[in-house]
């Protein structure tokens, strides 16, 4: 089952595309890590997912609708915006009253037992709270809606270390509770890198990799060999990244385990490396995608 599907999305301002041609599926139950970096497309895409904006071309369905077609999925997507909306003239109980009143699934004694184990009093007012209480408190608003899928555009943003710890922390248990996808936007690889399952990487509005990180990381590859083989190894694999010196190569390969001189050393990749790379390529559009890029 998918969760978020989009197929030839697009959304252009004038004459600046900030989405284009994005196609890509999200499967449930996962943690998905949307990464790319400032101006990439990835708030407009979670706008488009949730009705906030209007595509330009191609179409976005969440849970399976259309939410401009169909209001009512609303009610099973939480959406919390970069700017974290909260009122900082409420208090903490006044915040979960309006939540109650917005949102029929309302779940009161999640929210109350979330905040009594965060010591987050329900009488203290919103603009006195820290930078990392009030991320907490509006990720407390977005999960007591009690959606099937989370979208969270760079809630870590502003944030101090150990709150960026502490709210995914606080993240991890409620999706460890629920059967809920969360669907993460950052341009912080490693904030994303022991919590998320599956990687959307964005650049340039268009999707550049999408698939289960696991099998990503297994399916690519770091070669490290004489330069002045690098030409005859690049060409019989798919190269994602090639930097050299004057004698010495290295390769960020996919696809294919061809024979190669002892001279050269292979390892596996991390995370950040292999997105980081797929970032680099300013020709990364017409780079064949990984067969990973769709949802089971």
């Amino acid at each position: 089952m998918t969760v978020l599907t989009a197929t030839g999305l697009g959304k252009r301002y004038r004459r600046t595309w900030a989405l284009r041609d994005c196609s890509l599926s999200v499967p449930a139950g996962r943690v998905v890590a949307l990464v790319g970096p400032n101006g990439a497309g990835k708030t407009t895409l979670l706008h488009l997912a949730v009705g906030l904006l209007t595509p330009t071309a191609g179409t976005v369905e969440v849970l399976g609708a259309a939410v401009d077609r169909d209001p009512e999925a609303l009610a099973r997507i939480a959406f919390l915006a970069q700017a974290k909306p909260l009122y900082d003239g409420f208090s903490v109980a006044d915040m979960l009253r309006f939540g109650r009143h917005l949102n029929p699934g309302w779940d009161q004694g999640l929210a109350e037992r979330r905040l009594t184990e965060l010591d987050i009093p329900l009488d203290r007012k919103v603009g006195k709270l820290s930078g990392g209480q009030q991320a907490q408190v509006a990720l407390t608003v977005a999960l007591a809606k009690r959606p099937e899928l989370l979208l969270l555009d760079e809630p870590l943003s502003n944030l101090d270390p150990l709150a960026r710890h502490e709210v995914m922390r606080g993240l991890m248990a409620a999706v460890a509770e629920t059967e809920l996808t969360v669907v993460l936007s950052s341009h912080v690889v490693s904030d994303l890198e022991n919590t998320c399952d599956w990687l959307v990487v964005l650049n340039g509005g268009r999707v550049q990799m999408s698939g289960d990180i696991e099998e990503l990381l297994a399916g690519h590859r770091l070669l490290t060999g004489p330069a002045e083989l690098a030409d005859g190894v690049a060409s019989r694999l798919t190269t994602v990244d090639d930097s050299r010196t004057d004698r010495l190569a290295t390769l960020l390969v996919r696809d294919g385990s061809p024979a190669l001189d002892p001279r050269w050393t292979t390892r596996g990749v991390g995370l950040e490396e292999l997105v980081l790379a797929y970032l680099r390529r300013p020709d990364s559009a017409s780079l064949p995608r990984p067969a990973l890029a769709s949802a089971p």
